[in-house]
């Protein structure tokens, strides 16, 4: 820890202290000394239901993907499964308020395909209003609106070095003539990611442990490209099309080494080597209508649209196990071929009510979801495996909602909201027969209070209900071998998980902030292990059992130096009683409860020397505790970046240095009712990059259009 933060407070102490000296002597030359002062949002706005991270004129998006930011997004955190969290917990995804229909890893490559350029800002909404979907936190990209007359964009080239080499290359085009614009974005990725991992299994059942480790190599050709083209049919009515495309051309090679144990003798020992090929495809199409009455601050937002994703998997699996007696060779060959059709229509109206300042939101959702995913094995030993099934998985999601917010004696905002989602969903294997048919619906209420004492002093108050759903691959049953030498599959009885949200932030002097968060659930769902002959096999399972969350923190937000030098400090206790949970599950009560230290920071500094040298860093503490597993680990991660901007040519050069003093390793045990697993993975979350940027045209943006609700509390939303 000590070995990051000094560099970084010696760096940031020295630029302060050169900054300084050179306007000093500055000022000695010049006779009268012009006094200005730069108006600039905060890089870090703390709202009553949000955190909004403004990176639209950071140094930190030169060179970087939308992915990169969100890594360095305060209150964002990414475990070793490319999994999006927001204080430790599962988020869903929005771009630009509409969701993504991109989860896990597919969602990582995609957002590594769109450029950090074309950012505003990154919005990440705790406590969000029944507008959006209720599975907990949101996280709403937020890009730039280019309006001014004329043809500009920017390309930008990117080399990665970490383990091996990548590269990335980005195209952005915007045009814009009288009421038409049209946006254009084009990504190349040739990206290869290494991954180390050890793990120990053990199950307290005739003490087998299984103990071992694994190598991977992933590489990737990652090309999309969006389009949208916006309309103003007059100065209330709009009128737009969105397209997008993405293609992931993968390979995996992976080699592990793995040894099993029961009662202290040695059962057998193994090593594996699998390679796999996939291409994804991902298409999506967006219409949407917007009447804007701007005397009257009425919105009519509707958006009618498809998606579709399709991958095609082949995976090879070489197996060898020796044992005393003898030495079996496995091989397999998975192939699937996954096809996910999705369809929506969304429609969402917003007007004030009255003369007193309320304002009034309803709208509605109707989701259709069509997957598929056959797999299909050959091998020569197929003993406890299915040779193929075709999984089939269909829903309906209806949702409606309300919102009203109003402001009381110009000192009480507050906003309810209700939301009521109901989901009919259906699924079944063709060759097994196993099939599960079922619906329910459910309310979900939101409360927002905040009371400001003065323009100094404020206290807020939130309540969520939320509801984090499976994901629809997490239900497939069918057994498939992995690349550590065990096996997975879904589970058909999983169940919805609920939770309830209580979340208090007092605000002082506008740039400080303690909050404090209580979260608790019934119920979940996570991952166990099982041993089904000679078989380890990791699959979901339903968990009862309250779980208790306490969070207390204190943010920050702090400007010096005539605004140059921005600092954003956050940091926090977090408190976990799982007793009852662990109870329930007869999991290991060592780790009833947890007590963890978290925090990060990040630092701006604009116009070094007045030579248009703009330098960043950011540094996490992070600690990774969720249901049944426990860190094992603290992380530190660290990125320190520096662009150098020719503003006649509009060029910019940035370097990036990450994780250069300590690579990061995720290390965390799994418990269940049967054993444990512990995880040691070492990804490539360390090296540096070089990039180029040139822009042309004007690069003015201005933010997208909201209400005065929206843009003073951020409760409309």
């Amino acid at each position: 820890m000590k070995k990051i933060l000094a560099p970084i407070a010696l760096l940031i102490g020295t630029l302060a202290f050169s900054q300084a000296a050179k306007d000093t002597i500055e000022s000695k030359v010049n006779e009268i000394e012009e006094v200005t002062f730069v108006a600039r949002k905060p890089t870090v706005e703390s709202k009553v239901d949000r955190t909004v991270f403004n990176v639209a004129n950071s140094s930190i998006l030169a060179g970087n993907t939308t992915w990169d930011v969100l890594r360095m997004t305060p209150l964002v955190s990414i475990d070793n499964n490319d999994a999006l969290k927001a204080e430790g917990e599962s988020v869903t995804v929005y771009i630009n308020d509409r969701k993504s229909v991109f989860t896990g890893k597919e969602l990582k490559e995609y957002l590594q395909t769109m450029p950090a350029d074309n950012l505003m800002k990154i919005e990440v909404i705790t406590s969000p209003s029944s507008r959006y979907e209720a599975s907990g936190s949101v996280i709403n990209i937020v890009l730039k609106k280019r309006d001014d007359e004329g043809l500009k964009g920017s390309v930008t080239f990117n080399n990665r070095q970490n383990t091996q080499n990548s590269q990335y290359t980005n195209l952005n085009l915007n045009y814009h003539k009288k009421n038409f614009t049209q946006t254009l974005v084009g990504s190349y990725s040739d990206n290869t990611w290494v991954q180390r991992n050890s793990f120990l299994n053990t199950f307290y059942e005739n003490n087998v442990v299984t103990e071992g480790s694994t190598n991977n190599i992933y590489k990737g050709k990652n090309p999309s490209i969006s389009s949208t083209s916006e309309y103003e049919l007059n100065d209330k009515n709009t009128i737009g099309l969105i397209l997008e495309a993405y293609q992931g051309k993968r390979s995996n090679n992976s080699d592990a080494l793995g040894t099993r144990f029961e009662n202290n003798i040695l059962d057998y020992s193994y090593d594996q080597n699998q390679n796999s090929s996939t291409l994804n495809r991902t298409f999506g199409t967006n219409f949407f209508y917007k009447y804007y009455d701007k005397e009257k601050n009425r919105i009519l937002d509707i958006n009618l649209g498809t998606n579709y994703d399709g991958e095609d998997d082949n995976s090879y699996f070489i197996k060898n196990k020796v044992s005393s007696t003898k030495t079996e060779i496995q091989e397999t060959r998975l192939l699937s071929d996954v096809e996910n059709r999705n369809y929506y229509i969304k429609v969402d109206y917003t007007q004030p009510i009255g003369k007193s300042g309320g304002n009034f939101e309803i709208g509605g959702k109707m989701d259709f979801n069509n997957n598929v995913i056959p797999n299909q094995l050959y091998a020569n030993q197929l003993k406890g495996l299915s040779t193929g099934d075709t999984f089939h998985y269909q829903d309906n999601i209806n949702s409606v909602y309300a919102n009203y917010s109003k402001t009381f004696f110009k000192k009480l905002e507050t906003r309810i909201g209700l939301r009521y989602e109901h989901i009919d969903y259906k699924f079944r294997q063709d060759v097994a027969g196993t099939s599960r048919d079922e619906s329910y619906g459910k309310l979900l209420p939101n409360i927002l209070l905040k009371y400001s004492f003065s323009d100094k002093y404020d206290l807020s108050l939130t309540y969520n209900k939320n509801l984090w759903r499976p994901w629809y691959a997490e239900f497939n049953p069918f057994m498939q071998p992995t690349s550590d030498g065990f096996y997975s599959r879904g589970n058909m009885e999983l169940n919805p998980n609920p939770s309830d949200r209580f979340y208090m932030k007092f605000g002082f002097l506008k740039k400080y902030f303690l909050s404090a968060r209580y979260t608790f659930t019934d119920q979940d769902y996570w991952t166990k292990d099982v041993i089904e002959g000679d078989k380890i096999i990791s699959e979901p399972a339903n968990f009862v059992g309250k779980v208790h969350k306490y969070n207390l923190y204190a943010n920050t937000n702090q400007s010096f130096l005539k605004n140059k030098l921005n600092v954003n400090l956050s940091f926090g206790w977090n408190y976990l009683d799982n007793s009852d949970f662990n109870t329930k599950n007869d999991l290991n009560s060592d780790n009833n409860y947890i007590s963890y230290w978290a925090g990060s920071t990040n630092l701006t500094y604009t116009n070094l020397f007045n030579k248009n040298i703009n330098l960043s860093a950011w540094v996490e503490v992070s600690n990774q505790n969720n249901g049944n597993s426990v860190a094992n680990k603290t992380n530190v991660f660290h990125n320190i970046s520096a662009t150098k901007i020719f503003p006649k040519t509009q060029l910019e050069f940035s370097l990036q240095l990450m994780n250069i003093f300590a690579r990061p390793t995720f290390d965390s045990t799994t418990f269940s009712p049967t054993g444990s697993r512990r995880n040691s993975t070492r990804s490539d979350w360390y090296g540096a990059s070089f990039s180029i940027v040139k822009r042309f045209g004007n690069q003015k943006v201005k933010e997208n259009t909201k209400t005065d609700v929206e843009k003073n509390s951020g409760g409309g939303k």
